[in-house]
């Protein structure tokens, strides 16, 4: 959650940059900024995106450590339950009762187990499926916003640029005006 944050606060900084920047083209919505600090703050955000990526990859591997771990308690227990089993099977008067004990227990320990397991893959699928929607969101708005940035320094790029052959037209008419 820091990092989105962060990243919310870079490209924040980044809008107040360029929407403070001073018009150099005398208007028409083209401005100059620090190109250094905007590539630098671009370069954060890039940066704070394998952080969400990787902590959808923790999410799945304490998933896996989750399920594992219950796997090995429903053993421990199945074979707790087994081990009883047998030492009351032993004496011929409760062997039915033990039995029965012994079904009851299997069947709530892998009951449990199942349970258990589905809880871990729901919320591991929850988690990662909320870490990826939040990633691509802010993949796509980063990329949007660059989108838009190399649109407009295009466009800055083309007005100075005409405006740079308009001049030099007016220098080659001035110029061969005043030889002849």
């Amino acid at each position: 959650m820091a990092n989105q944050e962060k990243v919310n606060e870079l490209l924040s900084s980044l809008y107040q940059m360029i929407d403070e920047a001073r018009s150099s083209f005398g208007g028409g919505g083209y401005c100059r900024i620090d190109r250094d600090r905007a590539l630098d703050i671009l370069d954060e955000v890039r940066r704070l995106f394998p952080v969400e990526v990787d902590e959808a990859q923790r999410i799945v591997a304490s998933r896996n450590e989750l399920l594992s771990q219950a796997e090995k308690e429903a053993e421990r227990i199945r074979r707790q339950a087994e081990e009883t089993a047998r030492k009351l099977i032993d004496e011929d008067e409760i062997q039915g009762r033990v039995k029965a004990k012994a079904r009851e227990i299997l069947k709530e320990t892998e009951a449990q187990h199942k349970a258990m397991i589905e809880q871990a893959e729901q919320t591991a699928a929850e988690l990662t499926g909320k870490a990826e929607r939040r990633s691509a969101e802010l993949q796509r708005v980063a990329n949007e916003y660059c989108e838009d940035v190399l649109r407009r320094t295009e466009e800055a790029l083309q007005e100075a640029l005409q405006e740079v052959q308009s001049s030099r037209a007016k220098f080659q008419d001035l110029s061969g005006k005043s030889e002849g």
